[in-house]
């Protein structure tokens, strides 16, 4: 090059502008057919998942493979597998923090319901443990849901943990401020159950986030994929629905770990 741009009396810089320069093309590897066949298989069974959490899929098949989340991004963004962004913003700042550094010292609970096609709705009351994310405990109904309802779980979380009829030290139940938690036989039971009663302000189910999270996730990952023709159809699989999400769902915070994963590891 240098002897060119000499004999024609110009810079080597003026030269390289007038090269031909290669397009480039999408950056792909042989392997990434297999990959994506993979893939494939995994987004069938779990449309909601994005690239992280079908990234912790693939390294739980095959654990000895070294699968990178980046490379799994670049694969579903050119087969157009990936999710659409959410955008929404929170309203207002919520500095506390609900989530614990160990397991059994603080657990949430909340309700939520499931509108069958037919019309009618099941009911659903959880624990959730603020370090690990297990669903200690759960209750349904295809009725609306009492204050009796929730000791039954409280006495099953307590049952689930410790095999006991009260937790071998305190250990706060937190919230929010329906009928059912707020009763005084509930704050009662929970009290004798050895459980420190918790509940967020009103107006703020922002403060109870990990539960709320979790009424999100199970809906979107679980409900809204399954038929759903009537309460009694519902009621029988939400038994597997739980297993599944503490056994195999991976969670960011646990370092895309499931539940069950992360409760062996830490044991």
């Amino acid at each position: 090059m240098k002897r060119i741009a000499e004999a024609l009396g110009v810079s080597r810089s003026h030269l390289t502008t007038f090269a031909a320069v290669k397009e480039r093309g999408p950056y792909c590897k042989v392997a990434d057919k297999e990959l994506l066949c993979r893939i494939k298989e995994i987004v069938d069974v779990r449309p909601t998942y994005g690239y992280r959490r079908v990234t912790a899929v693939l390294k739980r098949q095959r654990p000895d493979e070294l699968v990178n989340h980046k490379r799994v991004y670049r694969v579903m963004r050119q087969a157009e597998l990936l999710l659409q962004r959410h955008a929404e913003k929170p309203q207002r700042a919520h500095e506390g923090k609900v989530i614990t550094l160990a397991s059994d010292l603080r657990w949430c609970s909340d309700m939520f319901e499931l509108r069958c096609w037919n019309g009618e709705k099941v009911y659903v009351a959880f624990s959730l443990d603020c370090c690990d994310r297990e669903v200690i405990a759960w209750v349904a109904s295809d009725q609306p849901l009492a204050g009796a309802h929730v000791r039954d779980l409280m006495a099953q979380s307590v049952e689930a943990r410790f095999k006991a009829t009260c937790v071998p030290h305190p250990i706060e139940w937190l919230s929010d401020n329906g009928p059912p938690y707020t009763a005084a036989e509930t704050r009662a039971f929970g009290d004798a159950c050895g459980l420190l009663v918790r509940n967020t302000p009103s107006y703020s189910p922002e403060s109870n986030g990990m539960a709320e999270a979790f009424v999100k996730t199970f809906k979107r990952d679980y409900a809204y994929l399954a038929d759903l023709p009537d309460a009694r159809t519902v009621l029988v699989q939400l038994a597997n629905w739980f297993d599944d999400y503490n056994q195999h769902h991976p969670h960011k915070g646990l370092k895309m770990l499931s539940p069950a994963e992360f409760r062996a590891n830490s044991a």
